[in-house]
């Protein structure tokens, strides 16, 4: 049974009005058509096409709703089969009475652009989606959009797009604009083979032969997760430290190199299984009330049934304002921080999530965000884990099992913790969220009885990512979340020191020398004096056994028991500077080392892929670029580290030569470093130009207020708590 659509309530419509739309576009609807029935052979449910172009000229005239269809660029992996589920999508909007256009945007994808120059145009991608989103929709006047939901900074800004183009429409007095998000199914993590397996152990007893127990422990913990490409960047961190030390070949690491790489995706492709932001974004997307229930977590390319399920639910919202993009992510917010928050979520979506509320029209910045997730206590209630066969695939099968209901399940069990949820919030399936958990089949997350992914009693009371103040900068974030509570412990409220590096580049080099801290030590980069009052302050009874013991061997006991702690500083990298790209990689180096992970964090104005974890601090403002006092620092200087007190401040140095643990970022030690911040800024002008002038980030807000065109965040006037619609009624402006 179709669902009939109704017609466009709006006086304007440019393909009544001018001849050329009628005339250009009906061959397109129609191509569309025939090609979706090719596509779908025998698959194909429906009568003898009747898409004729003077039917389609007919519906044009009409106003019947135009819906375009938003692909992504097959060469990225989570868009390989949008030829299917697009052909799918456009019989059934012409089904039910309405005319499919479909598009594709460029899509990039963060692992294949990891560690090189393509990071750099990672988050513009963001805003350039947007732009060219906005642009084929007012340009073809489209009234609503089915999104393929792919991956990486593509569907964030598709709800950028979608949410601005139903602002601008509703100020220009139109019909709101609708949408759908179909994320594209889970893929299925890889295996490594049989063979390599007894390979890459007969490597590790090579290297505890020869004396480096270190990487036989790291390569054999890198190979219990399931075989990604995040996996594949950590064996990479490790086979450089056993080439380093004579234990493999180059010829030998690039042979493991292929052998890993080709088994790694499945070849219908998908969003990969780690919680990165593929999947952050599914959850988060899901959380804004954008996705249907139907196609939310699939393993598979969704059925016509699925997809008929999706876009029959336009008829229940077409010209309904509540259901107008801007008011469903606005309406939704709530929700949707705390249930990235509870499923641990990219650090990425920090500033995604404030871009789509500025995009939307709301005023939003990083602070709005931080202040809903800390209004009331969100539990960890996502037991994900790609050691132990809990990644998202498996969570996807439990859904398409019938066993769980994705993020209606962590919505409920949210809920039955005491985090209050906005269920009154209207969502594309044409129901508010308490219509929709009024079924309760499979909705409680004990329905599933093995390797539960959604809890319902959580691993620890907080979760999500954090925002840190500082004295030497104004915003900074933390996944907590990627922070497994004895990893916290043993950084939060602890002093470290500053390794200061300029850029990515160096940090990479200079992470992957296996003899790192033993040039530290040679080179005395620590004051001695500083390293035990350090050690006085991290650990006292550690303090008072080496207290009077030589430099070298202070060194190599603090880090051997983990009391030495780093501040791995990587500036440089701001939205201004370099386009702000992911420290994923010289996180994964130090993750993918026994012994730096337990001393090492970093903090950087770049970001954090939504795959990373440990220790990592970034999204600092203001950017090195811009003056900001990351810039400032060097190496050997000392800084507190307070991460459950949400804070990062430097140590007064002379102060602390006395015992005295003071914060200070006074006014003369600024002036004393302006000329090396100068020079660095120079240095940082000149790598600027290995970024296409084209593309640079210039005009644009920073980190914490969501890296967006000056123009979005000027218009965005609108109170996100009062300025939404629920049920019919418009809630009333203060």
């Amino acid at each position: 049974m179709t669902h009939l659509y109704p017609l466009i309530d709006n006086e304007i419509n440019p393909y009544r009005d001018n001849v050329q739309g009628k005339a250009n576009e009906p061959i397109t609807v129609a191509g569309l058509l025939d090609r979706s029935k090719l596509t779908l052979g025998s698959t194909y449910e429906g009568g003898k096409p009747d898409w004729t172009l003077e039917e389609i000229y007919l519906r044009l005239e009409r106003n019947a709703p135009r819906i375009a269809i938003i692909g992504g660029s097959s060469d990225h992996p989570a868009h390989i089969m949008d030829y299917q589920t697009s052909a799918r999508a456009a019989i059934r909007i012409w089904q039910n009475g309405g005319v499919p256009f479909h598009f594709s945007t460029p899509v990039m994808c963060d692992g294949t652009a990891q560690n090189n120059q393509g990071m750099s145009y990672s988050l513009q991608s963001r805003n350039a989606v947007a732009q060219m989103v906005v642009n084929q929709l007012e340009a073809h006047s489209y009234h609503g959009a089915f999104v393929i939901q792919g991956c990486d900074k593509q569907p964030l800004g598709v709800v950028s797009a979608l949410a601005h183009v139903d602002r601008v429409r509703r100020n220009r007095g139109e019909a709101p604009f609708f949408a759908t998000f179909a994320p594209a199914h889970v893929l299925e993590g890889g295996s490594i083979p049989a063979d390599v397996i007894e390979e890459l152990e007969t490597l590790a007893k090579k290297a505890e032969s020869k004396g480096a127990a270190d990487v036989a422990v790291d390569l054999r913990d890198t190979m219990a997760y399931i075989l990604q490409c995040s996996s594949n960047t950590a064996f990479q961190g490790v086979f450089e430290r056993a080439y380093e030390r004579g234990i493999l070949t180059k010829e030998q690491h690039k042979y493991f190199e292929m052998r890993l790489a080709v088994a790694t995706c499945d070849g219908q492709g998908g969003v990969c299984a780690f919680n990165g932001t593929g999947n952050s974004s599914r959850h988060l997307v899901a959380g804004m009330g954008l996705v249907h229930p139907a196609v939310e977590l699939l393993t598979d390319p969704p059925t016509q049934r699925q997809i008929n399920s999706v876009l029959d639910s336009f008829a229940g919202m077409i010209n309904e304002e509540r259901y107008g993009v801007a008011n469903i992510v606005a309406a939704n917010i709530k929700n949707a921080i705390r249930i990235h928050s509870a499923s641990g979520g990219s650090t990425n979506l920090m500033m995604h999530i404030v871009a789509g509320m500025l995009y939307a029209g709301f005023k939003f910045s990083l602070w709005d965000l931080d202040r809903i997730h800390h209004s009331h206590p969100i539990p960890d209630l996502f037991d994900y884990s790609l050691t132990e066969g809990r990644d998202i695939y498996s969570l996807a099968m439990q859904c398409c099992s019938g066993k769980s209901r994705g993020m209606e399940t962590l919505f409920h069990e949210l809920i039955e913790n005491g985090v209050p949820m906005d269920q009154d919030a209207p969502t594309v399936a044409a129901k508010t969220w308490k219509e929709r958990l009024s079924i309760t089949n499979s909705l409680k997350a004990v329905n599933v009885k093995k390797n539960q992914v959604i809890l319902s009693n959580p691993r620890r009371g907080f979760s999500g990512v954090d925002v840190l103040k500082g004295n030497f900068f104004e915003s900074a974030v933390v996944k907590i979340s990627g922070m497994p509570t004895p990893q916290l412990d043993q950084f939060d409220d602890k002093l470290a020191f500053v390794l200061y590096y300029e850029n990515e580049d160096d940090a990479n080099k200079n992470l992957l020398d296996s003899n790192l801290l033993s040039k530290i030590k040679e080179q005395k980069l620590f004051e001695h004096n500083l390293l035990l009052e350090s050690l006085k302050y991290n650990n006292e009874s550690e303090w008072s056994l080496l207290k009077t013991a030589a430099y070298g061997e202070l060194f190599d006991r603090m880090v051997e028991a983990g009391t030495l702690k780093i501040a791995v500083i990587i500036s440089g990298q701001g939205p201004v500077a370099f386009g702000m790209p992911e420290m994923f990689t010289p996180m994964q180096h130090i993750n993918a080392n026994r012994v730096m992970k337990k001393i090492a964090t970093i903090i950087s104005d770049g970001r954090y892929s939504g795959v990373t974890y440990g220790a990592a601090i970034g999204h600092m403002t203001p950017e090195a670029y811009e003056g900001g006092g990351i810039g400032l620092l060097k190496s050997g200087d000392v800084i507190h580290l307070q991460l459950r007190d949400r804070r990062i401040d430097l140590i007064d140095a002379t102060q602390l030569h006395s015992g005295k643990v003071i914060h200070d970022f006074a006014d003369h030690f600024k002036e004393e470093r302006q000329s090396l911040a100068a020079e660095r800024k120079q240095r940082m002008k000149a790598r600027q130009k290995m970024v296409a002038a084209s593309n640079r980030m210039f005009g644009h807000t920073d980190a914490a207020n969501g890296v967006v065109p000056i123009a979005v965040i000027e218009d965005a006037v609108l109170d996100y708590e009062q300025d939404i619609i629920i049920h019919e009624k418009k809630v009333e402006i203060k």
